[in-house]
């Protein structure tokens, strides 16, 4: 099956590849088809945002999601992991230190509740946050069948302290860019961000993408490689980082 843009919220990218800007927080969730597989990137904000995007998926794919590849360790990405119940799911090397601490995850429940998230609804998130079963160490290739690859990379740190891009070759290539890149607004540094090491981490996704590449950042409308590259030298100008 492919994504047609027929699907309520969901925008073709291309054969089999499309997204869906999630309400409130305006966050992206990528699907991928492959034969007999679903990669689903990024899980939604909470458990109820999650089933509904397994839901969405099942349709679109005529099959349950498989794959989950979370881009980074922030609430509005990993908080509805817990739905998808059988499917393999990766994140960086190092993800889930964050994943498996108590304090981490109440940080994560804090953040989501100061952003708008009901108490209750983060709560039961964070008392369930499922662990990737799989960390990315540098590149990781995943085959969907029916020719299909998917190439997982570690981006190291960058908005996040575990930043994982996903990048689907094709005609044309679709990159996945978490919140490494946003459209919507200012890229957002939290306190666990490693502004220093973010515009070298722009260029490697660009290197991974290519100039013809669409590039889908974590919030925003989906952009190209010279958004990347000016919002790459606004950070750098932004932290003080030399090039």
């Amino acid at each position: 099956m492919t994504v047609t843009g027929k699907e309520p919220g969901w925008e073709p990218l291309a054969d089999g590849v499309g997204r869906c800007r999630l309400p409130v927080w305006d966050c992206t969730t990528g699907l991928v088809l492959g034969e007999g597989t679903a990669l689903l990137v990024d899980a939604g904000s909470s458990r109820a945002e999650g089933a509904r995007l397994r839901a969405w998926a099942r349709t679109l794919a005529g099959g349950d999601v498989t794959h989950l590849a979370l881009t980074h360790a922030h609430f509005d990405h990993v908080f509805g992991a817990a739905e998808f119940t059988g499917a393999e799911i990766f994140a960086a090397e190092g993800a889930n230190a964050v994943f498996g601490d108590r304090g981490e995850r109440a940080e994560l429940r804090e953040d989501a509740v100061r952003q708008g998230l009901d108490a209750r609804e983060a709560e039961e998130a964070a008392a369930v946050l499922v662990r990737p079963g799989r960390e990315v160490r540098d590149r990781l290739t995943l085959r969907l069948g029916g020719g299909r690859e998917v190439l997982l990379a570690n981006m190291g740190a960058a908005h996040s302290p575990h930043d994982l891009a996903v990048v689907v070759p094709g005609d044309p290539t679709v990159v996945f860019c978490g919140d490494l890149v946003e459209e919507s607004g200012e890229p957002q540094a939290g306190p666990d961000a490693v502004p220093s090491r973010w515009p070298a981490a722009l260029d490697r996704l660009l290197a991974l993408g290519g100039e013809d590449a669409l590039y889908v950042p974590g919030h925003g409308a989906v952009v190209d490689a010279a958004f990347v590259r000016a919002q790459r030298d606004a950070l750098a100008a932004r932290f003080g980082v030399s090039r």
